[in-house]
């Protein structure tokens, strides 16, 4: 298929640091050409790609402080997408809702990864006048807020076979890893840590918007002395970083849409301890995958099992439901199936083999 990818342009695909949905593109785009697809990707010319690469604006727009208006480059990308559309079997959208009306207009076949939280009053009004648009879901769990989108199938996210390697918990540490931000509740793995008297490595980014909260929330707490702040790591920083922990902490407070750091820490075996919001239930195998709480109590208690949990049958669940070749082949059946329709409303096309309930 002649397969068009449209990433958003705060980060490079793939990322240089931190970067979930622009790493997710990266993935399932190498994965599609693998097995013999023409893509083309639509990003920024940082990007690093197998594909044909349209580089819209010469680099990733979170890390260019020169850049006021990120809006505008990305109303650039989708004239580009525009001009090229016959070019194309599918175009396939990971800029949420800001093509909708000209897609609507355009009436060419394509399809909308959802990547963020939908439970804001907000979208409440766009997909309500835009619910003819596909859109696809990351996890069953992401859809309630909008029950009226017109979801043409679930993929969960995965990750290439080989990224990253098995560890064995040998430095005795808990991780987490992302961003610091309220919902991620950095708070709650240091308070574990603590409780555990463990040591424990934080990885993570902290965005403007969430700098106040670092400085008056994260910040104080990092005078334990078992704590570390490592700041943003790249991506061949996450074997070692994860396969040495002895548990991933994942201690959210909010209606995660799917977690791809949960993922990780399975290709590298290591047992997540997470709180039971969103699709957490949807991604982790309870006692093979990670442990899910409900309290601060239970998770002090899951850290201790999560240490004699077995790391190779937590990798191999990852090997079974979500590796990359398994994302590529879900949204394959989604776009063949949307090019066979001329409407948008045929029924929906579920793609969840991998799931386990």
């Amino acid at each position: 298929m002649r397969i068009a990818q449209v990433a958003p342009l705060y980060e490079s695909v793939p990322p240089k640091l931190y970067g979930g949905t622009e790493r997710v593109v990266s993935y399932l785009t190498e994965e599609l050409v693998a097995q013999g697809h023409d893509v083309t990707l639509f990003a920024s010319g940082d990007s690093e790609t197998s594909a044909q690469l349209i580089p819209v604006c010469p680099a990733a727009l979170r890390l260019d402080k020169g850049c006021v208006d990120q809006l505008a480059h990305h109303f650039v990308m989708l004239q580009e997408v525009m001009d090229r559309a016959e070019q194309f079997d599918i175009i396939h959208f990971h800029v949420d809702y800001l093509h909708f009306p000209l897609s609507r207009l355009a009436a060419f076949p394509h399809v909308t990864t959802l990547h963020g939280r939908l439970d804001l009053p907000d979208l409440l009004p766009v997909y309500r006048k835009f619910r003819d648009m596909p859109v696809i879901s990351i996890s069953h769990n992401q859809r309630k807020p909008l029950p009226m989108a017109n979801w043409v199938g679930n993929a969960y996210h995965g990750l290439p076979q080989n990224s990253l390697n098995m560890g064995n918990g040998s430095g005795k540490y808990l991780a987490f890893l992302g961003r610091i931000s309220p919902e991620k509740r950095a708070d709650r793995a240091i308070e574990i840590a603590v409780r555990l008297g463990m040591p424990l490595k934080i990885a993570a980014k902290i965005d403007r918007a969430d700098r106040d909260y670092f400085e008056s929330t994260i910040k104080p707490l990092l005078c334990h002395r078992n704590v570390e702040y490592i700041g943003e790591i790249t991506q061949k920083e996450k074997s070692a970083f994860l396969g040495n922990a002895l548990a991933y902490l994942f201690p959210i407070d909010w209606p995660e849409p799917f977690g791809l750091t949960m993922i990780e820490a399975m290709a590298c075996g290591t047992p997540t301890v997470a709180f039971g919001c969103g699709s957490v239930p949807e991604v982790l195998t309870p006692d093979v995958s990670g442990l899910i709480v409900n309290s601060m109590d239970e998770a002090v208690l899951a850290v201790e099992k999560a240490a004699t949990m077995s790391r190779a049958t937590c990798r191999r669940e990852f090997d079974r439901r979500f590796t990359a070749h398994r994302m590529a082949a879900d949204y394959v059946k989604l776009y063949e199936a949307a090019v066979s329709t001329s409407s948008f409303s045929a029924p929906s096309v579920e793609v969840d083999s991998c799931l386990t309930l």
